[in-house]
């Protein structure tokens, strides 16, 4: 059963229905989406080395989405022509954007060689959202904390390899730790303050920033379809109010594309920040 589906059959107060919501068949009570619809019984469930390993939806939408990707710019660039085909355009479009937006924008010139980890991570965490609005999937894989936490910790790795082998195991630490310039009884608070920022905070908030966004954006969304299913019976208000309610479910809809979007370039533009600095001494 679905997460919408669980919502609907969830049991209802005799003592509190109404005529509104009554067409449902568990009976009237609005069935309040909760962080619950974001948790999915596994579909199969697999042993490797005596580990469980639990095959859900949001893994599956995971695997479709890398399916797609790799897909699209196998067939974009398989053969590419002096003048290009559809896909190799758009390939060539998304390339550049990412090329010309981020990297060089941030990194430099010599941040070329880092451009297809860019494009590929702008690309995976943009799919991922996107499955929130379209129709099957309906479910932000990015809203499952897991997923933004793998992704952030592949960048902070990246990050602290390139820092360390760039600049030197120690120097890269007292590059951001002691910035020049200062009194020298300020690194005493500086230093650690500096320390957790660049070894904790930006791979945590990077990871609860696609997080919360995908999931705050989902919950809203589903309240607002359940509202429209809810309200919608033989009630002339109800139909008023469903009918409000599923203009905003179109609306927030619309909004979420423009999220997923920002989203996407803000994770790859903060990932580009972090080689940056591990590229280049902060000071």
């Amino acid at each position: 059963m679905s997460a919408f589906g669980v919502l609907l059959s969830a049991p209802a107060d005799s003592e509190t229905c109404t005529e509104i919501g009554s067409h449902l068949g568990n009976g009237c009570q609005f069935p309040a989406p909760t962080a619950a619809i974001f948790d999915w019984a596994p579909l199969a469930t697999y042993h490797l080395f005596g580990v469980p390993i639990e095959v859900t939806k949001p893994a599956i939408l995971l695997a479709i989405g890398t399916v797609l990707i790799l897909a699209f710019f196998f067939v974009a660039f398989r053969k590419p022509a002096l003048v290009p085909s559809r896909t190799q355009s758009l390939g060539e479009l998304g390339y550049t954007f990412v090329r010309d937006q981020i990297s060089r924008e941030v990194i430099g010139k010599d941040g070329d060689k880092y451009v297809p980890f860019l494009v590929s991570l702008f690309f995976f965490v943009w799919v991922m959202n996107l499955f929130s609005i379209i129709p099957g999937a309906q479910f932000p894989v990015t809203s499952r904390f897991a997923f933004p936490v793998g992704l952030a910790l592949v960048i902070w790795v990246l990050y602290m390899f390139l820092g360390m082998k760039k600049q030197g195991p120690i120097k890269f630490f007292t590059n951001f730790m002691f910035p020049p310039g200062l009194p020298k009884p300020i690194y005493v608070i500086l230093a650690p303050i500096e320390l957790l920022s660049n070894v904790i905070v930006r791979p945590f908030t990077l990871a609860v920033r696609l997080f919360a966004n995908m999931f705050a954006g989902h919950l809203l969304i589903t309240i607002f379809s359940v509202g429209a299913w809810y309200l919608a019976g033989p009630q002339v208000l109800g139909w008023i109010g469903a009918t409000g309610s599923f203009a905003m479910t179109v609306a927030l809809s619309g909004f979420e594309m423009f999220i997923q979007f920002l989203q996407a370039f803000i994770f790859t533009l903060l990932t580009a920040v972090y080689i940056g600095g591990s590229l280049h001494a902060e000071h």
